[in-house]
This record gives structure tokens, C-alpha cells and sequence, in this order.
């Protein structure tokens, strides 16, 4: 069977504001570049002063009546809203869950080596999957799976000093056995 490979088509930003002649209003209420009330007037007034500032007439609420517009330079609020945007993702940070894989034959030094591993993703600040897989004929014995990541969660609220929440139950999903821990908030 044949694959059709198609180019993404390209898709044009969506205008936040309409600009001077995109106003499609008889009346607009105007608002000058200083945050002054104006009053409301004719679309093609608001426009002439705004050329003659050498400013763009923006229209920041279509939907009062008449629509209220701004005497402002478009680039710049532009800018400044992208700014912001930019500043709000910096703020934002983003959850990773981080892996910790277990077996029913572990040792004491790897399961030491473990727990400190999930004590460091959890102080800063992830959430940290703890999986048990099964193997062969160990699938019978799901229920020692399911003890030893009930041990490993215990030995982890011991050594750590930080409140520790599950965020899931002990799942078992053919061979593997995994929950969700984090810290409470």
C-alpha cells in the first residue's frame, strides 16, 4: 500500500486585534495614546488622528457598543503581549515523571541505590514512577511484587523527610507491577 507524504499546510497566525481599516464599525469610542477618554466618533476621524500621530488605531473590545478603540503603535502591543506570554512560560514548571525499575530478586545495595535516586527526583520536584516487572514464572507471585514496592514506598518515607503521596494505586499490568508517587502539597 502506497503512502501519501503531504506537506503540513502552513497556517497564518491568528490577528488578536483589528487594525485601522479592518475596523468595521460606522462609530468607535476612542481612547488616545495616553489612556484619555476621547469620546465616541466616526470611524474615519478616529483613523485621521491616529495617522497624524503616526500611531495605529486598534480596536481592544468589538463587542461594546460602539466597539471601543486605542491610539497605540500595533508592533509594540505586539511585543509587550508576547513578552508576557514568554514571561508565563518561563514561570510554568513543567512535571516530569521520572522511572525507577525494581525486580523480586533485588539486592539490599541496589535497593538503597534506588531509594536514593527517588528521594533526589523527588526533592526536585517530580513525580516518580516505581515499576516491578515480572519475569517467567515470577508472574505467579504478583503479590510479592506488589510487597516490595509496598516496602520500597515505606523505606522511602523513612529515609526521606518529605511528605510523600501516591498519586496512583498499585497497578498490575501483565507483568508489571508500577505506581505513582509524589510529594503532598
Amino acid at each position: 500500500m502506497r503512502k501519501n507524504y503531504r506537506r503540513a499546510q502552513y497556517q497564518a497566525p491568528k490577528k488578536l486585534y483589528r487594525i485601522n481599516t479592518e475596523i468595521t464599525a460606522d462609530e468607535v469610542r476612542l481612547i488616545d495614546e495616553n489612556g484619555e477618554h476621547v469620546g465616541v466618533l466616526p470611524l474615519s476621524q478616529a483613523l485621521e488622528k491616529a495617522r497624524a500621530m503616526e500611531f495605529d488605531l486598534v480596536e481592544i473590545q468589538p463587542q461594546a457598543q460602539p466597539p471601543v478603540c486605542k491610539i497605540e503603535d500595533y508592533g509594540r502591543l505586539k511585543y509587550n503581549l508576547e513578552k508576557d506570554l514568554r514571561k508565563q512560560k518561563a514561570k510554568q514548571k513543567k512535571v516530569e515523571i521520572k522511572g525507577i525499575r525494581l525486580s523480586l530478586r533485588i539486592g539490599q545495595h541496589d535497593l538503597d541505590v534506588r531509594l536514593g535516586q527517588a528521594k533526589r527526583f523527588l526533592e526536585q520536584q517530580d513525580k516518580v514512577k516505581v515499576e516491578l516487572v515480572l519475569r517467567g514464572r515470577e508472574r505467579q507471585h504478583a503479590e510479592l511484587g506488589k510487597k516490595i514496592i509496598e516496602q520500597f514506598i515505606d523505606a522511602l518515607a523513612a529515609k526521606g523527610d518529605m511528605p510523600i503521596a501516591r498519586e496512583s494505586d498499585v497497578a498490575i499490568q501483565g507483568g508489571r507491577i508500577n505506581v505513582i508517587i509524589g510529594l503532598k502539597h
